[in-house]
Protein backbone atom coordinates (compact mmCIF):
# COMPACT_ATOMS: atom_id res chain seq x y z
CA UNK A 1 0.00 0.00 0.00
CA UNK A 2 0.99 3.50 -0.82
CA UNK A 3 2.40 5.46 1.96
CA UNK A 4 2.88 2.38 4.34
CA UNK A 5 6.71 2.41 4.54
CA UNK A 6 6.88 4.64 7.12
CA UNK A 7 5.11 2.61 9.47
CA UNK A 8 8.17 0.13 9.90
CA UNK A 9 10.34 2.20 11.39
CA UNK A 10 7.29 2.73 13.85
CA UNK A 11 7.19 -1.12 14.70
CA UNK A 12 10.87 -0.87 14.88
CA UNK A 13 10.69 1.70 17.39
CA UNK A 14 8.22 0.13 19.63
CA UNK A 15 10.14 -3.47 19.48
CA UNK A 16 13.21 -1.40 20.80
CA UNK A 17 10.78 0.18 23.53
CA UNK A 18 10.60 -3.09 24.61
CA UNK A 19 14.08 -4.43 24.65
CA UNK A 20 14.85 -1.59 26.59
CA UNK A 21 11.90 -2.60 29.09
CA UNK A 22 13.13 -5.94 29.38
CA UNK A 23 17.00 -4.77 29.98
CA UNK A 24 15.43 -2.15 32.38
CA UNK A 25 13.97 -4.50 35.05
CA UNK A 26 16.91 -7.36 33.92
CA UNK A 27 18.95 -4.79 35.84
CA UNK A 28 16.57 -3.22 38.88
CA UNK A 29 15.33 -7.52 39.15
CA UNK A 30 19.64 -8.11 40.22
CA UNK A 31 19.82 -5.02 42.70
CA UNK A 32 16.66 -5.05 44.21
CA UNK A 33 18.47 -7.30 47.25
CA UNK A 34 20.12 -3.48 48.28
CA UNK A 35 16.46 -2.46 48.75
CA UNK A 36 14.16 -1.83 51.50
CA UNK A 37 10.60 -1.77 49.95
CA UNK A 38 8.92 -0.31 53.11
CA UNK A 39 11.40 2.61 53.16
CA UNK A 40 10.52 3.61 49.92
CA UNK A 41 7.10 3.40 50.88
CA UNK A 42 7.46 5.15 54.03
CA UNK A 43 10.04 7.64 53.50
CA UNK A 44 8.44 10.28 50.05
CA UNK A 45 12.07 11.41 50.14
CA UNK A 46 13.47 7.73 48.75
CA UNK A 47 13.29 7.06 45.44
CA UNK A 48 14.90 3.83 43.69
CA UNK A 49 17.14 7.18 42.18
CA UNK A 50 18.88 7.28 45.58
CA UNK A 51 19.18 3.81 46.35
CA UNK A 52 20.20 1.77 42.98
CA UNK A 53 23.36 2.55 41.29
CA UNK A 54 23.03 5.38 38.82
CA UNK A 55 24.00 2.81 35.70
CA UNK A 56 21.07 0.52 36.98
CA UNK A 57 18.49 3.77 36.91
CA UNK A 58 20.06 5.36 33.70
CA UNK A 59 17.74 2.13 31.87
CA UNK A 60 14.81 3.76 33.75
CA UNK A 61 15.46 7.25 32.85
CA UNK A 62 15.69 5.82 29.23
CA UNK A 63 12.25 3.72 28.99
CA UNK A 64 10.90 6.77 30.28
CA UNK A 65 12.61 8.69 27.65
CA UNK A 66 11.12 6.46 25.16
CA UNK A 67 7.10 7.08 25.82
CA UNK A 68 7.88 10.75 25.69
CA UNK A 69 9.00 12.09 22.51
CA UNK A 70 8.48 9.26 20.37
CA UNK A 71 4.85 9.45 21.40
CA UNK A 72 4.83 12.17 18.89
CA UNK A 73 6.87 10.33 16.40
CA UNK A 74 4.24 7.81 16.63
CA UNK A 75 1.45 9.84 16.07
CA UNK A 76 2.64 12.03 13.19
CA UNK A 77 3.85 8.65 10.97
CA UNK A 78 0.61 7.51 11.53
CA UNK A 79 -0.67 10.96 10.07
CA UNK A 80 1.81 10.44 7.40
CA UNK A 81 0.88 6.80 6.77
CA UNK A 82 -2.96 8.12 6.65
CA UNK A 83 -2.19 10.71 4.25
CA UNK A 84 -0.84 8.34 2.02
CA UNK A 85 2.64 10.13 2.30
CA UNK A 86 4.75 7.80 4.21
CA UNK A 87 6.82 6.39 1.32
CA UNK A 88 10.37 7.89 0.26
CA UNK A 89 11.84 10.59 2.16
CA UNK A 90 9.47 10.74 4.89
CA UNK A 91 10.24 6.89 5.32
CA UNK A 92 14.17 7.40 5.23
CA UNK A 93 14.02 10.17 7.62
CA UNK A 94 11.61 7.94 10.31
CA UNK A 95 13.87 5.73 10.09
CA UNK A 96 16.97 7.79 10.85
CA UNK A 97 14.97 9.50 13.96
CA UNK A 98 14.93 5.56 15.17
CA UNK A 99 18.50 5.71 14.41
CA UNK A 100 19.02 8.34 16.54
CA UNK A 101 16.69 7.56 19.49
CA UNK A 102 18.56 3.99 19.44
CA UNK A 103 22.05 5.25 19.80
CA UNK A 104 20.47 7.86 22.08
CA UNK A 105 19.60 4.56 24.36
CA UNK A 106 22.79 3.21 24.00
CA UNK A 107 24.90 5.97 24.96
CA UNK A 108 22.52 6.65 27.89
CA UNK A 109 22.44 3.33 29.57
CA UNK A 110 26.28 2.01 28.82
CA UNK A 111 28.54 5.27 29.45
CA UNK A 112 26.11 8.01 29.94
CA UNK A 113 27.88 11.13 28.55
CA UNK A 114 25.36 13.95 28.51
CA UNK A 115 27.55 15.71 25.35
CA UNK A 116 27.04 13.27 22.68
CA UNK A 117 23.68 12.34 23.82
CA UNK A 118 22.35 15.37 23.81
CA UNK A 119 23.48 15.16 19.88
CA UNK A 120 21.50 12.33 19.07
CA UNK A 121 18.25 13.58 20.96
CA UNK A 122 18.70 17.25 18.97
CA UNK A 123 19.19 14.97 15.56
CA UNK A 124 16.26 13.20 16.31
CA UNK A 125 14.10 16.50 17.36
CA UNK A 126 15.07 17.64 14.04
CA UNK A 127 14.00 14.92 12.21
CA UNK A 128 11.21 15.02 14.42
CA UNK A 129 10.14 18.23 13.20
CA UNK A 130 10.80 17.64 9.38
CA UNK A 131 8.26 15.38 9.70
CA UNK A 132 5.60 17.40 11.46
CA UNK A 133 6.21 20.04 9.17
CA UNK A 134 5.86 17.43 5.81
CA UNK A 135 2.60 16.89 7.78
CA UNK A 136 1.79 20.25 8.46
CA UNK A 137 2.01 21.47 4.84
CA UNK A 138 -0.31 18.78 3.53
CA UNK A 139 -2.94 19.44 6.49
CA UNK A 140 -2.96 23.14 6.76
Amino acid sequence: MTGMAILQPVVALAAWTMVMWFWLYGSRLSSFGKVDPEELIDDPHVSLDHVLPPQVEWKAHNYNHLLQDPVIFYAISITLALLGLGDGMNAQVAWAYVGFRVMHSIVQTTFNRMPLRFAFYALSTFCLMFLIARAAVVMF
